[in-house]
């Protein structure tokens, strides 16, 4: 019989990072092939205020945070499997210099910059550019709205589509599916070896993707109250304005559609689940050992010796077993 699980997670740079409530845990296979594991404690959901676990205010801060934890774990990721190893150059030398932070620090800070403008430009203002276009045919403003949310869904698929198909993405993807299928796994029961976790889906309910599609189709609905500026700039700033709503609303919807049972929570829930599709792959079973260990690493003890595997099961890879040692000092 299926459970719930209070672990989600993410795919990181050729890795997986786990969280629950009280616990973070990054596992990642290394240059050297090993699987390196960094374990962070985490404030318990009883210690956080209020407003963090409110209706619709705890979906805005989960949603920045998030935000904020991703970046940190693509950083974090990429130095654990090597990515940074060697000599700084000299740029790298005079920036720690002049900042007193790291190149990589300074990277990760105008690659998040550069990433929400990037973010802004292609779902905020170009649907306002185009749906400005369609002004003279549609004389009805909530009709515009919805021309320009049907754009901004348009350019959302395509973008998925178009990165999707990079190499090196493939293989984040990849690791997205490793993630998904270890979660799979032991809500179902499983003892976690890398054999038991492949028979899994790469698709599961309470995945980021369902969560942005999901924002999505809330913005369409929500923005198309707003009216219709002769400025497009204005509207720009407006649907800004509104994301707090936006993403409060959308993380409400997400837990409904993924802890609800019943044919209306199935058929609502197809459409992320079907999206899925483009932002995960198939692993192997190394990228399925990786998401095991850093998902062992987020159990209580109890959790960790049920679903640990025998030692003669995990013999196929050295690194294993030292990794789920480590997970196991380092538990909750």
């Amino acid at each position: 019989m299926r459970k719930n699980s209070n672990v989600g997670g993410q795919a990181v740079m050729e890795g997986v990072m786990m969280r629950s409530p009280d616990t973070m845990a990054m596992a990642v296979r290394n240059s050297a092939g090993q699987i390196a594991l960094d374990v962070t404690p985490l404030k318990a959901g009883a210690e956080k205020p209020w407003y963090r676990k409110a209706p619709f205010l705890r979906g805005v801060f989960n949603f920045i945070e998030m935000l904020i934890w991703g970046v940190q774990s693509l950083n974090r990721s990429a130095q654990m499997a090597g990515f940074d190893e060697g000599e700084p150059s000299r740029l790298e030398k005079w920036l720690t210099d002049k900042t007193g932070k790291s190149a990589a620090d300074i990277a990760v800070g105008i690659g998040m910059v550069l990433g929400l403008g990037l973010a802004v430009a292609l779902f905020f203002v170009l649907p306002q550019v185009l749906g400005s276009l369609l002004t003279p045919l549609i004389g009805s403003t909530l009709l515009l709205n919805l021309a320009e949310g049907g754009i901004r869904l348009g350019i959302f698929f395509v973008y998925l589509l178009l990165v999707g198909r990079m190499p090196d993405i493939q293989r984040f993807f990849a690791y997205h599916g490793a993630e998904h299928k270890t979660i799979n796994a032991y809500e179902n029961g499983e003892v976690l070896t890398p054999d038991a976790v492949m028979r899994y889906t790469t698709r599961h309910p309470r995945c980021g993707t369902s969560f942005l599609l999901i924002v999505m189709v809330i913005s369409v609905l929500i923005f198309a109250l707003t009216g219709w500026s002769t400025s497009w700039y204005a509207r720009v700033l407006t649907r800004l304005a509104l994301l707090p709503v936006v993403a409060g609303v959308s993380y409400e919807v997400l837990l409904l559609l993924a802890r609800r049972e019943n044919p209306l929570t199935e058929a609502l829930r197809k459409p992320g689940m079907a999206l899925q599709r483009m932002t995960t792959r198939e692993p192997d079973a190394a990228m399925c050992q990786v998401a095991i260990t850093a998902f062992l690493a987020c159990l209580d003890d109890d959790e960790r010796r049920r679903c640990t595997p025998v030692e003669e099961e995990i013999a196929d890879d050295d690194t294993a077993g030292a990794a789920l040692g480590a997970a196991a000092e380092h538990g909750a």
